[in-house]
């Protein structure tokens, strides 16, 4: 994994979703990140249609501040490994 820090630049839709060897033109990710956001999103969104979940909002901003949390640990934790 690259250890460089880069910034997350999201989807500007599909008009602008472009190949451009490996890297979309519109955003600048990999095909390979993007297909697995992808995924993950569409785990997420299945868990929830399969739990008929009524509290969709509610569900997505405590999977979104779990994901922080557990970065924000990880981070942590890898710079403590590197001392």
């Amino acid at each position: 994994m690259d250890q460089r820090e880069t910034r997350f630049v999201p989807c500007r839709g599909k008009e602008f979703c472009t190949d451009d060897e490996g890297r979309c033109r519109g955003c600048g990710r990999t095909l390979d990140e993007i297909a697995r956001a992808r995924d993950l999103v569409d785990g997420l969104a299945e868990l929830a249609i399969e739990m008929n979940y009524s509290n969709v909002d509610e569900y997505v901003a405590y999977v979104a501040k779990k994901v922080q949390k557990k970065v924000k640990y990880r981070r942590e934790q890898a710079a403590l490994e590197q001392q």
